[in-house]
Order: structure tokens, then C-alpha cells, then sequence
């Protein structure tokens, strides 16, 4: 099972989220914003951020780094490694079936990620077998789209975007082909830009509080 960090907002938690870092950093990346999010007092919540694994990453001179999957191309949307987006997603699957046995109910389960890890979020929500809360994509994107089983019971589940709209490494482009994706699947579904790089912000963190608090709470 996959290393990670744990932060909890309350003794007891009842809702979970299990966020995924981007390409080369760990599951510190995030952990200290938890604050950030303005969630309401007493608002129970276990935050999970896994360590990716460290693989050799092809764009990067073969240089090993934590990765959720391989990148070929600068093209993020064109040859996409599959194969280890789906091993990855077995992992975070694991994770997400370590907390249902604690007693959270997979509909208190929300999975969000960050660049790389916001296509783990999208892929592994979609695809998951059991109902969840919601997925929250950062500054990513949807390669697996076309694949997503739309008979799967998350095949409806909410999704929260967020990107910046001078964004270098993931054209925000990228990130509304993939919110257009869903709307037209019939997703309830939000997307928020913002005039920043290839980063989150604390207004963003703030929408993504209430968006997080709407679906545990």
C-alpha cells in the first residue's frame, strides 16, 4: 500500500479525502492546507495524501521522481501512459478500500488531486466500484475520458475543476475539455479559474472548502 500523511480536522473523523500530489513532489505538498479550506467548526474530516511511487519519467531525461504514471510528451493529452495511470489507480483504490473497512462510508469519500494527481482523482473516482462523495481536479486534466465506464456507479458523481488561466504546464484549455466533458455527461459539475501559473491559490481553496463541506457535511 502506498506511504502517506495524514491530517485530521476532528477526533472521530466520519468523511474522508485522500488528495493527490503533482509530478515530482510528495504528499507534504498539501498536507499544511488543510486550514486553508475554511471548513465549518466540527467539521469531522480524515485528509490522506499519499507518496506517488518513483518511477522513471520519460520528458524528464528518464530522472527518477514521484510519479503517478509516465509522461512522453509536452503534449500532455497525446500518448498518454495508460497502463500506469491504471496501475497507480489500483493503489489510491487501496487506500480508498483501507478506510471503508475503518467504517467510512464510501459515500463520505472524496478524492482530489493536483496536476498529475487530479487525473488519479478523475480516473480512479470514475472507475471506482462503490459510491463516492465527489473528485476535484487542480490544474489537470482527462486523458482516460473516453474510456470512463458510463454505466459505473460514480458515472454521475460530482466534479469541482480549478485552474489557472496562465497555466504553462497544463493548458487550462486541457482542464475545460474536460469540464465540458462531464457537463455533457450530466455531471453536477463546477469550474473555477483563476488568473495565476500552474499553482492553486487561497480563493480557489476557499470554493473548494465549501464545494468539499457541501458533499460531507
Amino acid at each position: 500500500m502506498l506511504d502517506f500523511v495524514v491530517e485530521e480536522t476532528y477526533p472521530d473523523p466520519n468523511a474522508v479525502v485522500i488528495w493527490m500530489h503533482g509530478l515530482g513532489a510528495d504528499g507534504y505538498n498539501f498536507a499544511g492546507i488543510v486550514p486553508e479550506l475554511g471548513l465549518p467548526a466540527g467539521a469531522a474530516i480524515r485528509f490522506i495524501f499519499p507518496h506517488a511511487p518513483v518511477m522513471p519519467v520519460t520528458i524528464n531525461n528518464g530522472y527518477e521522481m514521484r510519479a503517478w504514471y509516465d509522461i512522453t510528451d509536452m503534449s500532455l493529452d497525446r500518448n498518454p501512459d495508460i497502463a500506469g495511470i491504471e496501475e497507480s489507480s489500483k493503489l489510491i483504490a487501496e487506500l480508498i478500500d483501507a478506510e471503508i473497512e475503518k467504517g467510512i462510508s464510501s459515500e463520505k469519500i472524496v478524492l482530489i488531486g493536483f496536476s498529475q494527481g487530479g487525473v488519479m482523482a478523475l480516473h480512479t473516482a470514475t472507475r471506482y466500484p462503490q459510491k463516492l462523495a465527489g473528485a476535484a481536479s487542480l490544474s489537470a486534466y482527462f486523458p482516460t475520458a473516453e474510456t470512463m465506464p458510463k454505466d459505473g456507479v460514480n458515472a454521475k458523481i460530482p466534479v469541482f475543476f480549478g485552474h489557472g488561466n496562465f497555466d504553462g504546464i497544463v493548458p487550462v484549455v486541457l482542464g475545460k475539455k474536460a469540464f465540458d466533458f462531464f457537463k455533457a455527461n450530466g455531471n453536477p459539475t463546477e469550474m473555477h479559474t483563476y488568473n495565476m501559473q500552474h499553482s492553486v491559490c487561497m480563493e480557489e481553496l476557499k470554493v473548494l472548502g465549501k464545494w468539499l463541506a457541501s458533499l460531507v457535511n
